[in-house]
């Protein structure tokens, strides 16, 4: 049902969206949390690397943001799975103002996008 509500509402955004130019970073600012714990870690992950966060693999596809404003948003298409596994529980972009729009599900951990690497 939320992710019927957030389509419709990307949906309805899209021209307004459509209208923005946006270009891709270097690479991406990401936050991992392990819920056990508490702790919080922040990485920089390279546009078609791979970081390990806990117990996670995270791979970065690209990192886009609005060319009249690097720091309003950011855009990273992820691909993530558990270390040693080979199936991924994400793979699709991740928003930094909306990380509950498209968020990873995992019992332990949390990732979401901070911000592209700009020059």
């Amino acid at each position: 049902m939320i992710r019927l509500a957030a389509l419709i509402l990307a949906l309805l955004a899209a021209p307004v969206l459509a209208s923005d130019q946006v270009t891709s970073g270097a690479g991406a600012l990401l936050r991992g949390l392990d819920k056990v714990s508490g702790q919080t870690e922040d990485f920089r992950v390279g546009n078609g690397e791979t970081a390990e966060i806990y117990g996670l693999d995270v791979a970065l596809g690209d990192c886009r943001y609005p060319v009249e404003n690097p720091t309003g948003d950011a855009f990273a298409y992820l691909t993530i799975w558990e270390h040693g596994q080979r199936q991924a529980i994400f793979d699709g972009w991740m928003i930094a103002s909306s990380p509950a729009l498209s968020a990873l599900d995992h019992s332990r951990y949390d990732v979401w996008v901070i911000r592209c690497m700009t020059p």
